[in-house]
């Protein structure tokens, strides 16, 4: 454990009583008031001795953000360190559209693409040094995942759990299976408890919410607690700025409850978040709550108590349903009620990733029926179904496990036609309000590695291919493959977007009803008006455009000058027009 050298500063005697003033009440809610002291006691240290941060920016968001997802080890060449080569094609293709990098976890693992970390604190050598992490930040701002709920069963901490060593013998959450555990919420079939055997020969079920390998961690223990926010502050020191709480909702386990969005949860996410704002104000939390939106909402907390951005998880489902059916009711619906409980939080708006597409962010907006049809074209497009266990014994669909670009199109269409709806489905999300994240395969126009998927066994092989960097450039700069009218329509997209001040993620928007097969959406600021209109059928469809004044108006994406009146959009185009475009 690597906690942090004493600083010696002049702030820390204010810094104890805000400490002590914030963090107090909300280890109430956790730990209790006869535990709260001592929880107080413990964390103090590790916060004090963090090197404190001021506060340089002046909003925590701009409409110039956007971050790219992506591994470390995506794009390889020539034996050099993945993470130098993502630094490199970063510094020549991104800097002018991406403002922060999502490095997906980055450290040793021993299963589950990263997400069953050995060790908190070493970047994987595979990938390259944390000079190569440092490299990347000098370009862009770091998106970290602080992997927070589990460990792997290989890590050097859970050895010393099953060894009874002193500060980790309380490390994992052992119980028995049992009625007390019938309602827990379940994101995989695994089962819930898997066996150990301790050192001193002593067998345990302990708590595997994920996998066999991945153990969770017991936040009931002062241990666990002190340990988790070493690791949150070094993520931080190391230059992250945006700290991704994965699977954050299932933290905190009350036999007899579902498990999963407990007040202690959220208290716990409050709790980082109140440490940040002490001493990394202009760090920012993410949430990864891939659950129906109304829960997923609620780690915005009252809008400056939780995560500062959480993940629009319906988006992915519900926009590629409008795709399938060739009509935006239901997606504009949703969409018209996307709204903030303040301006210093947004929505981290995504299509893809590197896990499936969500299915349980459309229950309470799609009827079974509806997304029965999401599950069947997914399968027919060449992609998995992956499920979960229910209380009931049940198994149902969790995530489609497939690119966004095979699940958006059928398999007669040509790359142009391919393109045009992938890029389509873009103008949407980075019209949206919010912070666009693009994923690196849906940026290089990747199709589904399903040879991948034979060779590993995981179904979400399939998103995940690694590639020769040299390849990818040969086909990025060739005209007419997929590579290139993905690649280059999407930053042309960013590009425009991140100069527009309507294009702020708190800016304000108004859905249009205008046609069933057309998304529309206004944004607006003092200085700019800019109408997004996207045709998501196969068919022409004419419009007449609600446009503000006499003109002239710009669309923003081809430069071309649109006057009011009648305009008619083919197949999968779209406009952004705008009576001032920047």
């Amino acid at each position: 454990m690597q906690f942090f050298q004493p600083c010696r500063c002049l702030w820390q005697g204010r810094l104890v009583l805000e400490t002590d003033a914030v963090l107090k009440p909300l280890l109430e809610i956790i730990y209790g008031p006869a535990r709260a002291p001592e929880a107080l006691r413990r964390i103090k240290p590790v916060i004090e001795a963090f090197p404190r941060q001021e506060r340089n920016k002046r909003e925590f968001f701009s409409a110039a953000d956007t971050i790219l997802i992506t591994y470390g080890n995506t794009l390889k060449h020539d034996g050099r360190p993945p993470l130098a080569v993502l630094g490199e094609f970063g510094r020549e293709f991104l800097r002018g559209s991406f403002s922060a990098v999502h490095l997906l976890p980055f450290f040793p693992y021993s299963s589950d693409d990263g997400f069953s970390v050995t060790d908190y604190y070493t970047v994987n050598p595979e990938l390259g040094t944390w000079d190569d992490v440092a490299g990347l930040r000098r370009d862009f701002e770091l998106m970290v995942d602080c992997v927070l709920n589990h460990i792997s069963s290989r890590s050097d901490w859970f050895m010393r759990y099953l060894a009874g060593e002193e500060g980790f013998s309380d490390l994992a959450i052992e119980t028995t299976p049992g009625e007390h555990l019938k309602n827990v919420t379940r994101p995989r079939t695994t089962p819930l408890l898997t066996e150990f055997t301790k050192k001193d020969g002593t067998r345990v079920y302990v708590w595997t919410t994920f996998s066999a390998d991945q153990v969770d961690l017991n936040y009931r223990s002062l241990d666990v607690l002190e340990k988790m926010i070493d690791v949150l502050l070094f993520y931080v020191k190391h230059g992250a700025s945006l700290i991704r709480l994965d699977a954050i909702a299932y933290l905190w386990k009350e036999p007899g409850t579902s498990c999963i969005h407990l007040p202690q949860t959220h208290a716990m996410v409050k709790l980082f978040r109140a440490i940040l704002d002490i001493v990394a104000p202009d760090t920012r939390i993410v949430t990864e709550t891939n659950v129906p939106h109304a829960e997923n909402i609620s780690y915005f907390g009252n809008g400056s108590d939780e995560a500062q951005m959480v993940y629009n998880f319906t988006l992915p489902p519900l926009l590629l349903y409008s795709f399938l059916r060739e009509d935006t009711t239901a997606f504009s619906e949703w969409a018209a009620t996307l709204r903030l409980p303040s301006d210093k939080t947004a929505f981290l708006n995504f299509t893809a990733s590197h896990d499936g597409i969500g299915v349980r962010p459309l229950e309470g907006i799609l009827p079974e029926s509806e997304a029965e049809l999401l599950i069947r074209h997914t399968i027919d497009n060449g992609g998995q179904v992956s499920y979960k266990s229910n209380p009931d014994g049940s198994k149902t669909a969790y995530e489609l496990n497939i690119t966004y670009m095979d699940a958006l199109s059928p398999a007669s269409d040509d790359a142009r036609t391919r393109a045009s709806r992938f890029l389509a489905s873009c103008a949407i999300q980075f019209a949206l309000p919010g912070v666009p994240a693009v994923y690196i395969h849906s940026l290089l126009g990747s199709r589904n590695w399903t040879e991948g998927v034979r060779m590993t066994g995981m179904a979400r092989t399939i998103n995940r291919q690694t590639l020769q960097y040299d390849d990818v450039m040969a086909e990025i700069k060739t005209p007419g493959t997929l590579r290139n009218m993905v690649f280059h329509g999407c930053i042309g997209m960013l590009e425009t977007r991140r100069r527009q001040p309507a294009f702020h993620p708190n800016a304000p928007f108004e859905v249009l009803m205008l046609d069933p097969g057309v998304f529309a959406i206004r944004r607006w600021c003092d200085s700019q008006n800019i109408l997004a209109v996207t045709n998501v059928s196969g068919k022409p469809v004419s419009l007449d455009l609600p446009l503000p004044g006499t003109g002239p108006f710009t669309d923003l994406v081809s430069g071309r000058v649109v006057s009011p009146g009648v305009v008619t959009l083919a197949p999968f185009r779209f406009l952004w027009l705008t009576d001032n475009p920047c």
